[in-house]
């Protein structure tokens, strides 16, 4: 079993930054792809971020510029920086992980709790 635990995030003003961590753990053979989606309110979970283990980071047109992934493939975790927050980036964010329990084998999605993020003045 594979878990992803997140944290961060909370209340922030406008032009801000706040910093997202997401922590893989269990039974861990591979960690193929790490993302973050956000959910904001009334509206369908949207990709904004996401990494292919050994490749660069993609990012939506929304965030581009102004948030960042890093990755520690030795502790399995991802960050997401942001940076010039904006009142429309006030979501609930989540991570995924596309992980196999063995080495080359079949990737499965996990997903992190959530976490809120709020810019507001």
């Amino acid at each position: 079993q594979v878990q992803l635990v997140e944290s961060g995030g909370g209340l922030v003003q406008p032009g801000g930054s706040l910093r997202l961590s997401c922590a893989a753990s269990g039974s861990i053979g591979n960690i193929y792809l790490m993302a973050w989606y956000r959910q904001r309110p009334g509206n369908a979970r949207e990709l904004i971020a996401a990494q292919v283990t050994g490749s660069s980071a993609r990012y939506a047109d929304s965030v581009k510029g102004r948030f960042t992934i890093s990755r520690d493939n030795s502790k399995n975790t991802a960050t997401l920086h942001m940076d010039n927050l904006k009142v429309e980036d006030t979501a609930v964010y989540y991570c995924k992980a596309a992980v196999s329990t063995t080495t080359w084998g079949t990737g499965f999605d996990y997903w992190g709790q959530g976490a809120q993020v709020t810019v507001s003045s």
